[in-house]
């Protein structure tokens, strides 16, 4: 199985002490977000977990102990975008995520460690110029530290027209401006422009739109056949219409993000989010709280989807 860590918070970035602990524990457990009685447990081996899937904006925490994962495959999406304090409050200095990238870089290898730009708005401050030049110097202070660079233009959903009202859909001569940009400063710092499979028609201006985590794409990268469930493939799991991509298991948790970026769709509020951290334990099975009287607990998906045949690519 691939374990998602996390689309739901920044495990890395904030819960480092507690992802490593449910590492040494071999064990994690997951309130289910819209059934919250219903808990998965997990199993947190070797042999069962084939990637963790790592999605941060700040990968430093997990830099120190990041021989404690030897035994496991790793992939890595970084979030690095060229908004300031007034949208990201308290994501760290962007100087200090690009040393972290290229320090993790040189850990686990620069194909499995992809930039992700994400999301794209325009506003007064925001311009398509400013997008430009910033994808230009970001791009620059990252070449060699990986080969893939995944977009995507900001989706409004409700909590993110609630948490930042003032924002507007992109327009299509936006959209075209800075895409082509991004092919072109991508190109020229070796690195190979992404989009989801959703926005296919990228395609025609020089985006791989093939998704972010094939069957192909982790075959490549890990040598090795993978053969998960058709129901982890695609849409069939709630995927964007059009999406390929094997779709694993979250163990994170909604609301418990600090880093209040106004654009996200993960967290209601920042006082949920406080009073949610505030329930942390790093040594509890649960990255927030812990067992209660009406639980359900099942042990969820201990298979490896790797068939140990080799690849030839």
């Amino acid at each position: 199985m691939i374990l998602y860590s996390s689309m739901r918070t920044d495990i890395p970035a904030f819960y480092s002490d507690w992802f490593y602990n449910r590492i040494a524990d071999g064990r994690v457990l997951v309130r289910n977000p819209y059934y919250p009685q219903h808990v998965s447990q997990y199993r947190l081996t070797p042999d069962v977990v084939d990637i963790f899937y790592f999605l941060t904006k700040n990968p430093e925490p997990m830099l120190s102990r990041l021989d404690r994962l030897k035994a496991f495959r790793t992939f890595w999406h970084i979030t690095l975008t060229p908004y300031q304090r007034d949208i990201e409050p308290n994501v760290p200095d962007k100087r200090d995520i690009i040393r972290a990238f290229k320090a993790l870089s040189r850990r686990v290898g620069a194909d499995r460690v992809e930039w992700r730009y994400d999301p794209i708005f325009v506003t007064g401050q925001y311009s398509v110029a400013y997008h430009i030049d910033a994808f230009e110097k970001l791009a620059s202070a990252l070449e060699d530290a990986t080969h893939r660079c995944v977009i995507n233009f900001i989706d409004l959903y409700q909590k993110v027209r609630k948490n930042f009202p003032e924002v507007t859909p992109i327009t299509a001569s936006q959209r075209q401006a800075i895409s082509a940009a991004i092919v072109k400063s991508c190109r020229a710092h070796g690195m190979i422009p992404c989009a989801c499979a959703s926005n296919g028609d990228l395609a025609a201006v020089g985006f791989d739109c093939s998704g972010c985590m094939t069957k192909e794409k982790v075959e490549r990268l890990y040598h090795e056949a993978i053969d998960p469930p058709a129901s982890r493939i695609g849409a069939g799991t709630g995927a964007l219409a059009g999406c390929p991509c094997i779709t694993g298991y979250d163990i994170g948790a909604y609301n418990t993000c600090p880093h209040g970026c106004r654009y996200c769709y993960a967290n209601y509020d920042l006082e949920t989010v406080r009073t949610n951290y505030r329930k942390h334990d790093p040594a509890a099975p649960f990255l927030i709280g812990g067992s209660l009287p009406d639980d359900i607990l099942h042990d969820a998906h201990h298979t490896s989807w790797m068939t140990g045949q080799l690849t030839l690519f």
